[in-house]
């Protein structure tokens, strides 16, 4: 993989964490290609414009606030993974409310995730 590449995938899952928090996904739209693979166990979308549509879990709580922690590595070839700790907490008084594990595999394609899939570790 190249630095470009790491970078963008870097870029997107910044910009990921930002929607996630605040609900905005307009930032994430100009890293995906237009013929991208969205994969959750949810669902699966194929157009940037299904996700704009349909992708509804990237909602701020009313009550919880969302921190990270991430671990991103380079597996060559355009793929990259991130181990995600998603850590919510109560908005009132900063206390866990719980945590969860994610894993996102990424593969990017003349500078664009051209397939995103996120699954639950643990």
């Amino acid at each position: 993989m190249s630095a470009d590449d790491l970078d963008c995938a870097k870029q997107f899952l910044e910009a990921l964490a930002a929607a996630a928090k605040t609900g905005d996904r307009d930032g994430i739209y100009p890293f995906l290609a237009a013929d991208i693979e969205w994969v959750t166990p949810q669902r699966e979308l194929h157009t940037v414009e299904e996700i704009r549509d349909e992708l509804t879990w990237l909602k701020p709580g009313t009550h919880l606030e969302l921190d990270f922690e991430e671990k991103t590595a380079d597996l060559g070839g355009g793929r990259v993974v991130s181990e995600v700790h998603e850590l919510f907490r109560l908005r009132e008084t900063g206390e866990l409310a719980y945590a969860r594990d994610l894993r996102i595999d990424l593969t990017i394609r003349e500078g664009k995730v051209a397939r995103y899939e996120m699954r639950f570790a643990g």
